[in-house]
């Protein structure tokens, strides 16, 4: 976690502590406290210690036990302020892929272009619905998540309608790594070959491949989508990561941009694509 989301965390917890010790019917120690919300006491340590997040219902619970209720809507715009920045997986994806999906619907229908580099797995805004299957399918078992595939699949399918738009521009990068990658069955992935050979030369979709051999000023680092100026989303294995300040914006749009200048776009880009589709027997 970042420095910035750990002082977040650690200055909320300070705040819950002050509400105990303040509380109008008078000092509660925390073993009273955990008594009154029927938690352990490790939890309410946790919690003003900045060692743990606390949900919606946390909060709610805590100044209710406090008798302060009308400091709720303080707290959890505190908690709303740095969770928008590391939003964790486990915290997502508590009631499955679908949500998330959703959200990300809402932001990518307000986008007018968006700037793509994905080097773990074809993007969600090109997957076909059997390689997204397997790509959530996976991920939920990572995250001993809800399994609510379909849904998921259905709404990441539904976002793809974006590109048909007037007026959009994906942007995407792919290192040819993403291409032989064996996340699902072969005929899966030569279906998904298929599909993105068949967006080339589509007028809303400027894709570049980095092929295996290709001379990269810099180390690949992690997936990121870019949506306009206003958002960067990266992921990792934990968290995506919601950057929305204007100097890393401008970084990542760097980066981007340093990277197309290694890709080959349009029929060379088909050519790399070809290449691997032919190496796979269905």
């Amino acid at each position: 976690m970042s420095t910035d989301y750990q002082r977040a965390r650690a200055e909320l917890g300070r705040r819950l502590r002050e509400l105990r010790v303040d509380s109008p019917d008078g000092r509660l120690t925390g073993t009273e406290l955990a008594q009154r919300l029927g938690w352990p006491q490790s939890k309410v340590s946790k919690l003003e210690n900045g060692r743990q997040t606390p949900t919606d219902d946390d909060l709610r619970a805590w100044v209710e036990a406090v008798g302060q209720p009308a400091v709720f809507p303080e707290l959890r715009a505190r908690l709303k302020g740095f969770e928008s920045h590391i939003r964790s997986w486990r915290r997502q994806l508590a009631q499955g892929h679908g949500p998330v999906q959703e959200t990300w619907n809402t932001l990518v229908s307000d986008a007018q272009t968006m700037h793509a580099l994905s080097n773990a797995a074809v993007s969600g805004m090109l997957q076909t619905a059997d390689y997204a299957r397997y790509v959530f399918e996976g991920h939920s078992a990572l995250q001993d998540a809800p399994r609510d595939t379909e849904t998921a699949v259905r709404a990441r399918m539904k976002r793809q309608e974006w590109l048909y738009r007037p007026g959009k521009r994906l942007n995407l990068l792919m290192h040819e790594s993403v291409l032989w990658a064996r996340i699902c069955p072969p005929e899966v992935l030569a279906a998904q070959l298929d599909r993105l050979l068949g967006v080339v030369g589509m007028d809303t979709v400027r894709m570049g491949i980095l092929p295996l051999d290709a001379n990269l000023p810099l180390a690949l680092g992690n997936s990121f989508c870019m949506l306009d100026e206003r958002l960067v989303v990266v992921e990792d294995w934990h968290a995506e990561l919601w950057l929305d300040d204007a100097e890393t914006i401008a970084l990542y749009r760097r980066v981007w941009d340093t990277f197309a200048e290694s890709a080959v776009f349009g029929a060379d880009a088909q050519q790399v694509i070809a290449r691997v589709r032919r190496s796979i027997r269905v």
